[in-house]
């Protein structure tokens, strides 16, 4: 039986050494999260984001605006926030309505203030392998597997999705470590032959069920990142977690996993945000259009 990988007990960890890290600063950080509309999901992840600013002792400001906003007012909003000195960190909930791009939305916020990691600056520099922010859900799967004491150098590593936000950041930082890595998607043939070479699995496309007990490596590492939520209102991830738990050496659980890390990260991301904006700004990354 596979060990559980307690995403909130090292979530947890984190927050505690960022709280240490802000003690020590003579500035308060602050991230300023901004969300459009009231979807419900959004809303819960953003007061999650809240508690954790107040448990790690960053500054947090809130800007919630009505659904039916112009993109060109959201930018208003966003270049406000990115020539605000005393605002670190800027967070833009997604998904926004469908009148806005998110592309723009995302691409307008300064690098230097980029905590997601998402904007085109970010993902190249990370792809270079000089990230300043590296995106949160990411950089938490990589902590997670590195919670487990298994080696990551020279270990066979599959990534199952390629999104921007997940799957190619998880692949970079791997290769970073010196794993061998192997990126499947929607178009990769016999996904179980992939899946049952890995050492470590991450699995991040959104699909339940995606990878069973009988495409897993006796002995993996298997981080889901997946948070789907079934007719009946339970939450499941990408990984059937009964038979792949009885076959891997370590699994994260969902909900309880990565969801808690990404959060953590954040929180890290907002604190290098004031340690890093100096040599951000030296080339010319920290200035407002």
């Amino acid at each position: 039986m596979a060990i559980l990988i307690d995403g909130k007990a090292v979530a947890k960890t984190i927050i505690e050494q960022v709280r240490e890290r802000v003690s020590s600063l003579k500035v308060k950080p602050c991230l300023a999260i901004v969300m459009v509309g009231k979807n419900p999901a959004s809303a819960i992840y953003v007061s999650g984001k809240e508690k954790a600013c107040a448990e790690a002792g960053i500054e947090c400001r809130r800007t919630s605006l009505n659904e039916n906003i112009s993109e060109s007012k959201l930018l208003d909003v966003v270049n406000a926030l990115n020539n605000d000195p005393a605002v670190h960190g800027i967070l833009v909930q997604l998904p926004l309505p469908k009148q806005i791009d998110e592309d723009v939305i995302i691409n307008s916020i300064l690098p230097t203030k980029d905590v997601d990691g998402f904007s085109p600056v970010s993902m190249g520099l990370l792809s270079i392998g000089n990230p300043h922010f590296i995106p949160a859900t990411a950089l938490g799967c990589v902590k997670l597997i590195e919670s487990t004491g298994v080696p990551i150098a020279g270990r066979h590593a599959v990534v199952v999705g390629r999104s921007n936000i997940v799957g190619k950041p998880v692949a970079s930082l791997l290769l970073e470590r010196n794993a061998t890595v192997t990126v499947c998607h929607s178009r990769t043939k016999n996904l179980a032959d992939y899946a049952r070479m890995a050492d470590i699995l991450v699995v991040a496309v959104g699909k339940p069920g995606t990878i069973t007990g009988s495409m897993v490596k006796k002995g993996a590492v298997v981080i889901d990142v997946g948070i789907n939520r079934l007719p009946g209102g339970s939450i499941v991830g990408d990984v059937d977690f009964d038979s792949v738990s009885k076959v891997a050496g370590f699994i994260t659980p969902v909900p309880g996993g990565v969801g808690p890390m990404t959060i953590a990260c954040l929180m890290e991301n907002t604190v290098r945000a004031i340690r890093g904006a100096r040599r951000q700004s030296s080339c010319g990354l920290g200035k407002a259009p």
